[in-house]
């Protein structure tokens, strides 16, 4: 092995690696039972990230309206709390948040039945820390998703 197969190796990550030397890694959600494609598979990131996105908009609107004439600064942490409140209802009631609605997503069990308002409930305390939302398993699933053993599918 000469340098620049260690070098590319060690750039393009260890799943690569581990590809070229024979490992299969399967698709998306495949460990977790979920189709590859369609309903009912694991969605993908930018669906999620549009989804954050929409819900974080509505949230801040919310939070400088109820705050119009107040100090700005108290709408940040406002909009934060909403934020919560608003992950923690939809999730507990219908599996969804106003974004996840509007771009067909749901937050289901592992075994595809309804999140719990437990489950719910440690998902969306995990998620407004963040750090445990951007560090993902090979299935993209969060591990604010894991500790909640659940799992973000399309609709």
């Amino acid at each position: 092995m000469d340098n620049r197969d260690a070098i590319g190796s060690w750039l393009s990550g260890p799943r690569a690696a581990a590809e070229q030397m024979g490992v299969e890694f399967g698709y998306r959600g495949e460990r977790l039972g979920l189709p590859e494609h369609g309903p009912g598979s694991v969605a993908s990131i930018g669906r999620r990230v549009a989804a954050l996105f929409v819900d974080w908009i509505l949230c801040v609107v919310i939070a400088y309206g109820l705050i119009a004439d107040r100090d700005v600064h108290l709408a940040d942490n406002w909009a934060l709390a909403v934020f919560g409140a608003v992950s923690l209802i939809g999730l507990a009631l219908v599996g969804s948040t106003p974004g996840k609605m509007l771009l067909r997503l749901r937050v289901v069990g592992v075994d595809g039945t309804r999140l719990s308002p437990l489950g719910a409930l440690i998902r969306t305390v995990l998620l407004l820390l963040v750090i445990p939302a951007v560090v993902w398993d090979r299935d993209t699933r969060g591990l604010h998703d894991k500790a909640a053993k659940a799992v973000q599918i399309r609709v």
